[in-house]
């Protein structure tokens, strides 16, 4: 797509109904799946008999998993043939559907979502590869566009979605029926989709990157989990501390070596690409860790007491105020420039969060519904253009590499926030229970300190105007618009040299 002719795209060969549905109902699956988890802790912990506290596993070890496997599969798409790794991960993602909705312990939903990572991020990875193969010109744009928009409809749809099921089926339903709906999309690829590689591109794959990227993150995932019971300071600590700096070291080493890195560690020194990566993962963390204790808190009896259903359309306000300024973020960030669009994201953010550093046990829910519209809108403003910026600031031939990294930040951010965020609401919890406080009253304060923490992480992002502000939004295209509503979950890479 060259500078010249992307403003005026017309025509191309349109991707095929087959791969476009088995794509765009994949990734809605996977997405809403990944959203829906939350609301359902309360009632597997209840079922399985496991902690609330111990199933927070079951979100960050998806995202752990995710963000070590999401390029690597992408690069095994190139290589071996992007349907068949597709395939695989649809058969991947059956399968740790079936193991979690079997499960009868904590470990088994744990062991099952971290399968589930794996999948999640194939199917993303390869769905879209596919669909971009299969289609031409502007048809491709088109295509892409609806995936993007299936992308935001699952993450947006999830948590009401699981929230219904938990009612009508039990939490397992949620489970049996997206194995049935990506059980459907196999015979659906076999039949209709053409195997693609791309022939250009290095045989090599980087899969001692893959598992470096998990060996740094389980070790500050466990740390951040049991530093309270351990200790910040005991010998168990500070060793997962060790082996996380000493595998990013390694990481490092490795990849400035390998014929095909995980990271071409060169585009860090993009200033644009690192300022935006640092966006991405910011708000991917303040989304998941927000709806991660949002979820716990108005499902507790001693607070609001709602059930799975009722917790779900607690969200929806969220959800809704993310769809309704999806449309405004590009043409906001191509009038007043894409840093202070996410300087401007993160600052109202960090108010609604600041106010729920007030929560009290009194507080009814429509008082958790101005602040929560005020994140979710802050955090739709500031990821839109951060994940453009991330693609639309390199070369075009780094286009993929660079969506790759953002993607990966993604799922880092997420691991890394809900575990900081569980720790320091079960403290504050604990904490207050010890001192001899209600019940209630400790919950309240749990979602203050957190939303405390979130608030410092916000303001934090307001700073990255520093890296961001040479960089300029372009006019919007359909394709960047339905590419802003999908950030929440996936970094479209739209090719940069199309800028009108």
């Amino acid at each position: 797509m060259g500078a010249d002719a992307a403003p005026t795209l017309t025509g191309g060969k349109a991707a095929g109904l087959g791969v476009l549905v088995a794509a765009c109902v994949s990734t809605l699956v996977v997405n809403a799946n990944t959203s829906a988890v939350t609301i359902l802790l309360p009632a597997i912990s209840k079922d399985v008999g496991a902690p609330v506290a111990q199933l927070q596993w079951a979100v960050t070890g998806y995202s752990m998993v995710g963000a070590a496997v999401i390029v690597t599969s992408g690069a095994l798409g190139d290589v071996l043939g992007r349907r068949i790794v597709f395939l695989g991960g649809l058969l991947l993602f059956v399968a740790s559907c079936v193991l979690i909705a079997l499960s009868t312990t904590g470990g088994g939903v744990i062991g099952g979502r971290m399968v589930q990572g794996a999948a999640g991020s194939t199917i993303l990875a390869c769905g879209m590869s596919l669909l971009s193969v299969d289609a031409t010109g502007a048809a491709q744009m088109k295509a892409i566009t609806i995936w993007g928009a299936a992308s935001a409809a699952g993450g947006a749809a999830g948590p009401l979605v699981g929230g219904v099921l938990v009612e009508l089926t039990g939490w397992q339903g949620l489970f049996w029926i997206d194995a049935a709906v990506a059980a459907a999309c196999i015979p659906l690829t076999l039949l209709t989709v053409k195997e693609s590689r791309d022939t250009t591109r290095s045989k090599s794959i980087d899969y001692l990157g893959t598992v470096l990227v998990a060996v740094v993150l389980v070790p500050v995932v466990l740390a951040l989990s049991e530093g309270p019971s351990w200790g910040w300071a005991s010998v168990q600590t500070l060793l997962c501390f060790g082996v996380s700096v000493a595998a990013a070291f390694g990481f490092v080493f490795v990849e400035q070596r390998v014929p095909a890195p995980l990271v071409d560690l060169k585009l860090l020194r993009n200033r644009v690409l690192v300022g935006a990566t640092l966006a991405i993962l910011i708000v991917a963390g303040a989304i998941n860790a927000l709806m991660y204790v949002l979820s716990l808190y108005f499902q507790n009896p001693a607070a609001f007491g709602y059930s799975a259903l009722e917790a779900g359309l607690a969200t929806l306000p969220a959800a809704a105020a993310m769809i309704l300024v999806t449309p405004l973020i590009t043409p906001l960030a191509v009038r007043i420039g894409a840093g202070r669009a996410i300087a401007l994201g993160f600052l109202l953010s960090a108010i609604g969060f600041g106010a729920f550093v007030f929560v009290t046990d009194s507080w009814k829910y429509a008082a958790f519904v101005v602040p929560l519209i005020l994140i979710s809108v802050g955090l739709g403003i500031a990821n839109g253009p951060a994940s453009s910026g991330s693609t639309s600031s390199v070369d075009p031939d780094q286009v993929g590499q660079a969506s790759g990294i953002s993607n990966m930040a993604r799922y880092v951010g997420a691991a890394l926030a809900v575990a900081a965020v569980s720790t320091i609401y079960n403290s504050a919890i604990d904490r207050h229970l010890a001192d001899g406080a209600s019940e209630s009253h400790a919950l309240a304060a749990g979602v203050s300190r957190s939303s405390l923490m979130l608030a410092i992480v916000s303001l934090a992002g307001v700073a990255l105007i520093a890296l961001m502000r040479r960089h300029q939004a372009r006019k919007p295209r359909a394709v960047d618009l339905a590419a802003a509503a999908a950030a929440s979950t996936h970094t479209i890479p739209v090719d940069p040299v199309g800028a009108a």
